[in-house]
């Protein structure tokens, strides 16, 4: 990895002497992946006790399983392999994603930016040429109308009404300004890439983009358990020529990272309102010398983090392993890469930053899926692996 001495600076968030953090690591020595406590800046394999996240999630008090005792693996920052080696079965210990038998779930459209770039996505039909002039247009007519409307209020399904007899209607607009938010599932458990990974598009999309995003460990009774971070990696093109095209967008090997670690909810990090105080910083940094750079508070957010949570999780659908979810992107990346008017996509080699003083960072390459490691440890790989070693 490029520049590994400053991403390792940057793993940990600022105050880590005062936070809770859980994180995953595969142990090339057990071949097994074990769950760690980071303590002190070291991974502590608490394994014994918590075999899985899940466990973790289930336990009435999350926090106090942080301070079990368990086997000191070293430093975190010497566990952060480079790309082709950040995988589980690699020869080398490693960091893995925070998260296991979670169902990765998504929300969309939560913040106005990623509103306006989703009805782009559709009415250009996933072209990138047409897309400067829409948003443009767009903007002039929507933009200064949703900044403050909160997504069910009266007032925004008075705009949604407008808007729908000035012929703008949009299923995008239906879930950014309507009661339901838009929820689906990003990556199935044990999916997730963790730091360092390869992160994966699609070599036939032309149009695709980071989505940084804020994303909470949630308990199966709907109890925000922590926060991390997470690339909810996606192709345009794809998604803007059919919204039933939205799988082949957004789940794809390697399109779902977490990391670097999940941050318990404490009397230190509160889930209200510390929460709301967290601000993510984008970085893109491309091998043709393209620099890309951007921050955004999650207080942007249309939607309450507790009422996604509520949208996902309760009486109507049960995650009895818990539930892993992104709360949306407050990023749209549009600056020009390639020519005037064309805005952004991935190059191969891109290096993704994802900060956040609270969380750490989260720090992957782009490549072409088929050619970057797949998913290839699954459900049963993790049973029998915590079975061989008595961890079940």
């Amino acid at each position: 990895m490029s520049d590994e001495g400053e991403a390792m600076d940057a793993l940990l968030p600022q105050d880590a002497a005062r936070a809770r953090l859980i994180g995953r690591v595969w142990r090339a020595d057990l071949r097994l992946p074990t769950v760690v406590a980071v303590r002190a800046g070291r991974a502590i394999d608490i394994g014994a006790t918590v075999p899985t996240i899940a466990d973790l999630l289930r336990h009435p008090d999350p926090a106090g399983l942080w301070a079990a005792e368990g086997e000191d693996l070293g430093p975190v920052e010497a566990l952060l392999a480079p790309p082709d080696l950040a995988w589980p079965g690699s020869p080398r210990s490693c960091l893995l994603a925070p998260v296991d038998l979670q169902p990765v779930k998504a929300c969309g459209v939560t913040f106005t930016r990623s509103l306006l770039e989703r009805v782009v996505d559709e009415r250009s039909r996933g072209d990138p040429a047409r897309a400067a002039q829409l948003r443009a247009e767009l903007e002039a007519l929507l933009g200064g109308t949703l900044q403050d409307v909160r997504p069910g209020s009266p007032e925004a399904l008075e705009v949604r009404a407008r808007l729908q007899q000035e012929g703008l209607w949009s299923q995008y607009l239906e879930v950014g300004l309507g009661p339901d938010a838009e929820v689906f599932t990003k990556a199935a458990p044990l999916a997730a890439v963790g730091p360092g990974a390869w992160v994966g598009i699609r070599p036939e999309s032309r149009w695709n983009n980071p989505e940084p995003e804020v994303v909470l460990a949630i308990a199966p009774d709907g109890r925000p358990v922590a926060a991390t971070l997470g690339n909810d990696v996606n192709l345009r093109d794809f998604e803007g020529r059919s919204a039933l095209l939205l799988g082949k967008a957004k789940d794809n090997d390697g399109s779902c990272a977490v990391g670097p670690f999940l941050r318990l909810f404490d009397d230190e990090f509160r889930f209200e309102p510390k929460l709301m105080e967290v601000e993510v910083e984008l970085e893109v940094m491309g091998e043709d010398g393209f620099h890309l750079h951007d921050r955004h508070p999650l207080a942007e957010i249309g939607r309450p983090p507790a009422e996604l949570i509520a949208q996902t999780i309760g009486p109507h659908h049960g995650y009895p392993d818990g539930v892993v979810l992104f709360l949306g992107t407050m990023f749209a990346p549009v600056q020009d890469r390639e020519a005037a008017g064309m805005g952004f996509t991935h190059h191969p080699g891109d290096r993704v930053r994802i900060r956040s003083d609270h969380l750490g960072m989260l720090e992957n390459r782009v490549g072409h899926t088929g050619t970057i490691p797949g998913w290839r440890y699954g459900l049963r790989d993790l049973m029998a692996d915590l079975a061989r070693r008595r961890r079940l």
